[in-house]
């Protein structure tokens, strides 16, 4: 037996009759059948259907998305959908999602595969009904930020442990595609990690970017940058990232030096220029230089530029170990070419809407990883 209900057709008035909560839902209902996310996912999840299952699991796979978006923090919430039929459409019981989440994740890397499959189709078509509004379509750089947030734990779950801010649960690598201030920007792939993962292992930042780039359409797949914090300037992330043939850019913040710190004492007071706030314009107390030809770079990455960036630290700041005669200073490593450094500086710099990214996602969701099992909260 196959469930082939339809949603019935939804009309939008303002006669007060027919009145749901949750209409919002609505919107991603739409967004995911127009993108063919639904499709994709029950195409791509088949497999894993038990015989004469009423519910698609691809379907049980959206609604729990769905669930997330309207503030759900565990399976059970599914429930907000299933008590409005007739605008979510049959909705799965408890038992029912507890039982594929666990097929799921006993089957982890195929199931992982076909869900992230299905998101990239759906992303593409996205992408392409966007048409000259789509990010890159100007022929720009997708940026695509990477960072790393801490996800708390109530409770013993499997790999939870602590953290460096001294909290317990889970320290999840993101990545996530930058639209500009005007836009919210795209969760392309979380890796979750137990809570006591290093800051900057080269090969955990090297799984989030080969997955976040998959999530890209094959064309934008070239026009990528790639930001993260000093927790990515790794040898073996740069060197991974300007591999023969990638074809990718990069602004990766780096760790200040002994090195680097004599560099800095180097630099004349006439070398260094005004450095730009977030809207542009020149921003008192803040400069910028470069480092790269008082610095040794030999192991690292042919053509790589090291920016450094001075400021007088707002009153009642604590200065670090690395603040120089009262300023504070923060480097990053770039292998654009052209541009004033300030520009260069300020671009580095935006990757801090990843903040408001992660935000946004531990309200949709990523919050709470609500199961005991690892592979059971990576789905």
């Amino acid at each position: 037996m196959q469930n082939t209900a339809r949603r019935p057709k939804i009309t939008v008035s303002a006669d007060g009759r027919g009145l749901v909560s949750q209409a919002g839902t609505l919107l991603l209902l739409e967004a995911a059948r127009v993108t063919g996310l639904g499709q994709g996912l029950a195409g791509g999840l088949a497999r894993w259907r038990a015989p004469r299952a009423v519910h698609d699991p691809g379907k049980i796979l959206t609604d729990l998305v769905m669930a997330l978006a309207l503030g759900g923090d565990c399976l059970a919430d599914i429930a907000v959908l299933r008590a409005q039929p007739e605008l979510c459409g049959p909705v799965a019981s408890d038992p029912v999602v507890s039982r594929l989440i666990s097929a799921l994740a006993a089957d982890l890397p195929a199931a992982l595969r076909a869900i992230r499959k299905a998101r990239a189709a759906a992303r593409e078509r996205a992408w392409a009904l966007a048409a000259d509004h789509a990010p890159g379509a100007d022929g720009s750089l997708i940026p695509v930020d990477i960072d790393a947030t801490i996800v708390t734990a109530h409770s013993e779950k499997e790999k939870a442990a602590p953290t460096w801010k001294k909290t317990f649960g889970f320290h999840p690598l993101a990545a996530f595609a930058d639209h500009g201030a005007g836009g919210t920007g795209e969760a392309l792939a979380i890796v979750l990690r137990p809570g006591n993962a290093g800051s900057n292992t080269a090969a955990e930042h090297i799984e989030a970017a080969r997955l976040a780039l998959a999530q890209l359409p094959r064309r934008a797949r070239r026009r990528v940058l790639i930001r993260t914090d000093s927790g990515g300037g790794t040898h073996q992330f740069l060197a991974w990232l300007t591999r023969p043939g990638r074809r990718l850019h990069y602004s990766i913040g780096m760790t200040i030096t002994e090195d680097m710190h004599q560099a800095i004492l180097q630099i004349p007071d006439r070398v260094w220029e005004p450095a730009y706030d977030a809207g542009g314009q020149v921003r008192p107390g803040a400069w910028v230089a470069e480092l790269t030809r008082l610095l040794d770079l030999s192991s690292w990455p042919e053509g790589m530029r090291v920016i450094v960036r001075k400021e007088r630290p707002h009153p009642g700041a604590q200065l670090r170990f690395t603040d120089i005669d009262g300023h504070r200073f923060t480097c990053f490593a770039t292998d654009t070419k052209a541009g004033q450094l300030a520009d260069l500086e300020l671009r580095h710099r935006r990757r801090a809407r990843c903040e408001d990214r992660i935000r946004n996602a531990k309200d949709t969701g990523l919050r709470n990883l609500p199961l005991h099992s690892f592979a059971q909260n990576q789905i």
